[in-house]
């Protein structure tokens, strides 16, 4: 089921990106996942992906950055939307293949999607209710 941008991000149907590992193997970068955590609510706000240029520059500069894999490019959260991800901490699992950044929200929210004009605070701002989205924001 193809669904349009806005139908992905703000409507009801339950429809998974299941290929969207396939998608970032494909994207010809050696990448980890990096799950992103507000140090302070604890709430998940982001589940993204670095290679070594994005972690260098997160520890550099002390801000949330990742490599996109829709563009191809150093994702530097914040750098176009004023809302950066300040870094309080780095941790890395057991096995070394994936990254908590626990952050502090600079701006409005750390999602590219908006409610009334304003970034949400986080990337999970629906439940699934009976095999359907429902807001929770």
């Amino acid at each position: 089921m193809q669904l349009s941008h806005e139908e992905l991000e703000e409507g009801a149907v339950f429809a998974l990106d299941f290929d969207k590992l396939a998608k970032v193997a494909a994207c010809g970068q050696a990448l980890v996942p990096v799950a992103v955590q507000d140090a302070d609510s604890l709430e998940i706000l982001i589940v993204a992906y670095a290679n070594r240029e994005a972690l260098e520059y997160a520890v550099e500069h002390g801000v949330a950055a990742f490599w996109s894999t829709s563009r191809n490019e150093l994702w530097v959260k914040g750098a176009t939307s004023g809302d950066f991800l300040d870094l309080v901490e780095i941790r890395v699992n057991c096995e070394q293949n994936s990254l908590l950044y626990l952050v502090r929200p600079r701006g409005e929210g750390a999602c590219h999607t908006k409610k009334e004009g304003r970034a949400r605070s986080g990337c999970y701002y629906r439940s699934l209710v009976d095999k359907a989205l429902v807001p929770i924001d």
